[in-house]
């Protein structure tokens, strides 16, 4: 499985090089017939959970995760197609977004890479979300955790006005809420009700797996 090793490197690395290219080694892969849930799970996820781990130590720092993540997408572009054919299962379907009143996107996006690249199934609520556009999505995508995100104490109210609404509505039993971002602490997402709470994005595939119960 040399091969697989070489893409699980090359994402560790955010190896876009022409000569040694992520895609180009999942397509030489597949040409040698090995399995899409191997390239996937040995290759792309085992290389970004690497920086993942690594990340959560300061190892490595958001423009090395950034470049991880695009090494991992120019591979996973490739297998996409081949993934419906091969009864691969997401993890878990996550709907992440940043409250309503706060346009921040970074932290989010940066979860967002990370839950991908531990293999979940996620969808992008955007900025600036309301309760019910949280509902909404979770609903329309069958959704197993909602994620919140806020960069300003002032926008930390509508984490607490989503979970109200999730909590008063048919999702109440179905999805979890995890949320996070600078001013977020554990002991508000305590207050507020919060399934979870990440201090980082490393740490928010941690706690979705947890939420889960995902080993």
């Amino acid at each position: 499985m040399e091969l697989v090793e070489e893409i699980k490197e090359g994402v560790i690395k955010g190896d876009l090089g022409v000569e040694t290219k992520v895609a180009d080694l999942v397509n030489k892969a597949l040409e040698e017939k090995v399995p899409v849930a191997t390239i996937l799970r040995e290759g792309l996820i085992a290389g970004m959970s690497v920086i993942g781990e690594r990340f959560k130590k300061n190892e490595v720092y958001v423009p090395e995760v950034l470049i991880a993540a695009r090494a991992m997408k120019s591979g996973t572009a490739v297998l996409k197609p081949l993934l419906a054919d091969s009864d691969i299962e997401p993890l878990g379907t996550v709907v992440m977004g940043t409250v309503k009143g706060d346009l921040h996107d970074i932290g989010k996006n940066l979860v967002m890479m990370m839950l991908e690249g531990a293999g979940f199934n996620v969808i992008d609520a955007g900025i600036d979300v309301a309760p019910e556009k949280f509902i909404e999505l979770a609903k329309e995508n069958n959704a197993d955790v909602i994620g919140m995100s806020a960069l300003l104490t002032t926008t930390m109210p509508g984490m607490h006005g989503t979970i109200e609404a999730i909590n008063g509505s048919e999702l109440a039993d179905k999805v979890k809420t995890i949320i996070g971002g600078a001013p977020v602490t554990q002991n508000y997402a305590d207050e507020i009700g919060a399934g979870g709470f990440a201090p980082d994005a490393a740490s928010a595939v941690d706690k979705t797996k947890e939420l889960l119960g995902i080993a």
